[in-house]
């Protein structure tokens, strides 16, 4: 990209797809990776640094402006940007009432972060998609992915997160017993041991993996839109990209706000002592 030579179709799409990635080369070496075929030899030891950059800058983002608007609040009639902040915690906690009937001080300040988070991720996916990836090749920096949830990485770690909310408060809603009886006693009873164990334990897996690839899957299919309509001649541009960034908005907020109500639900299932 910073070579300024002509890429093929196939090149600038690989070249989109891949991302600025950081870790142990085969020779034994550490540095970035130039191609896919160095990412693929790296192994799981290896870091993307475009994401974590992106997903933690957008992250800070968000509590910076919250934390200020909060700061700021006033009694009186409220600003735009005040207005806006206490809308949007207005509409999660009627989304927690309406979705979480246990009592946790933590499940409302989660559904949040989750819900603003995902947003600004997703929202990364309307800038255009030549923009940063060409600043950083001025800059010598090879490859630039700017979606985070785009990278299966990002989406499964914040799923396995919700996972592991949910292992915790189901041991301690439950106890350890209650729990092992919930993946070993039903639907079938004690003597269906072994078909409860894999009916319960399939369900139990599916959350974190329906969670990451639901995020993954559909941002990942409209920067593939995006990249396709950026190979067209200029007038087709402007035709389609246009018509298709307005709808991908409501793509934008629907996987947050699927994220965020997913996770209140798990975690709702994990609080209920009675059996079922």
């Amino acid at each position: 990209m910073s070579s300024g030579e002509p890429l093929t179709s196939s090149e600038y799409i690989r070249h989109h797809l891949t991302n600025l990635t950081y870790g142990q080369h085969a020779d034994g070496s550490w540095g970035f990776a130039h191609s896919a075929e160095d990412i693929s030899e790296m192994g799981f030891m290896s870091i993307n640094v475009d994401s974590m950059f992106f997903s933690v800058a957008l992250g800070v983002l968000f509590l910076w402006l919250f934390r200020r608007v909060a700061k700021s609040a006033t009694a009186g009639v409220p600003g735009g940007l005040q207005n806006f902040v206490e809308w949007v915690v207005e509409f999660i906690d009627d989304s927690v009432r309406g979705s979480f009937s246990g009592r946790n001080p933590l499940v409302a300040p989660l559904a949040l972060t989750i819900f603003v988070w995902v947003t600004l991720m997703n929202t990364m996916d309307l800038v255009p998609i030549d923009y940063l990836p060409f600043i950083a090749g001025q800059l010598g920096i090879g490859h630039l992915k700017i979606v985070p949830s785009t990278d299966p990485n990002i989406t499964f770690s914040m799923a396995l997160s919700v996972f592991f909310l949910v292992l915790f408060y189901s041991i301690k809603m439950k106890g350890l017993g209650g729990f092992v009886g919930e993946l070993t006693l039903h639907p079938f009873g004690k003597w269906g041991l072994p078909a409860n164990l894999f009916l319960e334990g399939v369900n139990l897996l599916s959350k974190p993996v329906s969670l990451s690839l639901r995020l993954f899957g559909n941002m990942y299919a409209g920067e593939m839109i995006f990249i396709l309509i950026a190979l067209l001649p200029w007038y087709a541009q402007w035709t389609l990209s246009l018509p298709w960034a307005i709808f991908h908005i409501l793509i934008v907020l629907l996987q947050a706000f699927i994220f965020m109500t997913l996770t209140i639900v798990y975690l709702d299932m994990a609080h209920h002592v009675e059996e079922h």
